[in-house]
């Protein structure tokens, strides 16, 4: 009888197998935090744009999780060269630094979305989210026509900021100021497309920089 046969009738043979799998993967994953300077890569004044949400592309990224769309789409490009070849440029950690959860994903019924942000214009994403099929016809992507109804609720943009706040995130007081009028009035699908159009922008790569050292 094989491991594996043994291990799916004996519970605590399981047990003990999972319990040292999970501390290996712990190991690995926090014993470079001791001996590493920085987990996140440096840029240089010229590349480095990053910096928080907007209040509508915030609103937008709330848009996005509730409806699920993390769960088909990813936002990390893995550096390998069919991913560069497809995507763009592989994705770095500091990218992700104000997202709270980051979106990274690992699955992908539908591509990648790291540097989605430019590509479409925001007609085609409007398009695209009302009605996926008319753009691409052999999509699976449902339809989002509630989004074009549904106004973004402006009453709790300054406080989700704020809490973001609490956790690293840079807003100043302008931008808590300025956030209920940011998005008053604004749709659903204003919001989304400002988060989508976002994605991707904010670092601009040196052809042939390795950034992973």
């Amino acid at each position: 009888m094989s491991l594996q046969e043994r291990s799916e009738k004996n519970v605590w043979l399981l047990s003990g197998i999972l319990a040292i799998s999970l501390l290996v993967a712990g190991v690995v994953e926090i014993v470079p935090l001791y001996y590493l300077p920085d987990t996140m890569e440096t840029l240089s004044e010229q590349e480095d744009h990053i910096r928080p949400y907007t209040a509508l592309e915030l609103e937008g990224r709330d848009v996005y999780i509730r409806e699920g769309c993390y769960l088909c789409h990813s936002q990390m490009i893995r550096p390998f060269r069919d991913e560069k070849e497809r995507y763009g440029h592989y994705s770095l950690a500091v990218e992700s630094k104000y997202d709270h959860p980051f979106q990274w994903g690992s699955k992908r019924t539908g591509p990648d979305l790291a540097r989605v942000g430019g590509k479409y214009s925001d007609e085609w994403q409007r398009q695209h989210l009302m009605d996926p099929r008319a753009l691409v016809p052999e999509s699976v992507m449902p339809r989002y026509p509630w989004l074009a109804a549904n106004t973004v609720d402006a009453s709790v943009t300054e406080a989700k900021m704020r809490a973001l706040s609490v956790v690293g995130v840079p807003y100043t007081e302008s931008d808590y100021a300025g956030a209920a009028q940011a998005v008053e009035g604004k749709t659903e699908l204003d919001a989304v497309i400002a988060y989508l159009q976002v994605l991707g922008t904010m670092v601009d790569f040196q052809e042939g920089k390795d950034y992973r050292r």
